[in-house]
């Protein structure tokens, strides 16, 4: 079975998410900031690439943690990874 970590450090999911070849990205909503999004590979039409600092100040604006998997069942490199609300 997997296992799921929750993190809000920063540093944990820069690295989670360049060793898995990720970068910033978010989807535009019209407002301020958007919704987050790691990006893998080539960059999707919907997603606008952005910088790790503006990844960051949406995602603590926003009160978020990084839900994240290490590895899959069968043990290789997970990219599983979501954004859920900080409040519990």
């Amino acid at each position: 079975m997997t296992e799921s970590i929750t993190t809000r450090d920063h540093d944990k999911i820069r690295k989670w998410a360049e060793a898995r070849d990720g970068h910033p990205a978010k989807v535009d909503t019209g407002g301020k900031g958007g919704v987050l999004r790691i990006d893998f590979g080539e960059p999707e039409e919907s997603l606008t690439q952005i910088n790790w600092d503006e990844f960051f100040e949406i995602f603590d604006q926003n009160d978020l943690q990084f839900l994240y998997q290490e590895k899959t069942k069968d043990g290789g490199t997970s990219r599983f990874n979501k954004f859920v609300s900080g409040e519990s």
